[in-house]
């Protein structure tokens, strides 16, 4: 009798403890389609961004205070930067990325961040995103570029959802070196510059760069991505980004260049550029 007592008392227990979990699943989610989409923040529009990685080791206690790089050392996360974010009085995930949408739009949008943890107590929140180190032994930029198309063309062989859109598998995509080193350009051109937009600071587009590095293309397209240090986890992120994911996908693209570029001291560190194109 009493151990069915205390199984009986178990059961509500779990049963909140999975209801807290899946509010934390909840609001990673929210927080991916938000960054999917073109969103205005201040004066800024941000690009669509690549989906936040889930890292159990950003999920911190709720209420501490202290040294955030102590904590994240602690851990054993190999943080470059981490921005915490508390919040007191929602009651789900729902309100708590209003919360997030009307006062923390610059940190959910910062192309720097690639991982995230979420931590609930009753009302309480605590969310974590973080750069971590670059980690990956890179090739040149030709020879990751190559990557990206290897992989990116297995992606386009397999029939896929790009958010509401449905795709049938497309040819595979060859490599043209003007496509590639106009993305080489504007890889080095954000990682310089310290910032990710596909328009650079000169106004020019996509469609603009390529034409004046003399490609003849009827049509060009751009993924962009940030903080990311292997072509496979660019690829990952671009697929489960509706935008960049049709891009992809897209079967009237017939050409690529990519390619990446470092820069220490910008935010992101590394930056990576897809440039798509048909003749």
């Amino acid at each position: 009798m009493g151990i069915r007592s205390c199984l009986a008392g178990l059961a509500p227990l779990l049963f909140s403890l999975g209801a807290v979990a899946a509010e934390q699943a909840q609001l990673v989610e929210s927080i991916n389609l938000y960054r999917s989409e073109v969103q205005r923040c201040g004066e800024q529009a941000s690009a669509e961004l690549p989906p936040l990685t889930a890292d159990p080791r950003l999920v911190q206690p709720v209420g501490r205070s202290g040294d955030l790089q102590q904590a994240m050392s602690a851990a054993g996360y190999p943080m470059v930067n981490v921005q915490a974010i508390s919040l007191s009085g929602p009651r789900d995930a729902a309100a708590a990325m209003k919360v997030l949408r009307e006062s923390f739009c610059q940190v959910l949008l910062d192309p720097q961040f690639v991982d995230i943890g979420v931590n609930q107590q009753d009302r309480e929140w605590r969310i974590l995103l973080a750069r971590p180190l670059l980690t990956a032994r890179l090739g040149d930029w030709q020879v990751e570029g190559q990557k990206l198309l290897a992989q990116l063309n297995a992606a386009r062989g397999t029939p896929r959802q790009c958010g509401n859109q449905s795709f049938a598998a497309a040819a595979p995509l060859l490599w043209n070196a003007t496509l590639g080193s106009t993305a080489e350009a504007h890889s080095r051109a954000m990682a310089n510059g310290n910032f990710f937009d596909h328009q650079d600071p000169d106004g020019r587009t996509p469609g603009d760069r390529a034409e004046l590095a003399g490609y003849s293309g009827q049509r060009v397209g751009e993924n962009i991505a940030a903080g990311l240090d292997t072509a496979t986890r660019v690829i990952d992120g671009w697929l489960a980004s509706p935008g960049h994911c049709a891009n992809l996908m897209n079967p009237q693209f017939s050409e690529l260049g990519a390619a990446y570029a470092t820069d220490p001291k910008s935010d992101a560190g590394i930056y990576w550029t897809a440039l798509f194109g048909a003749p």
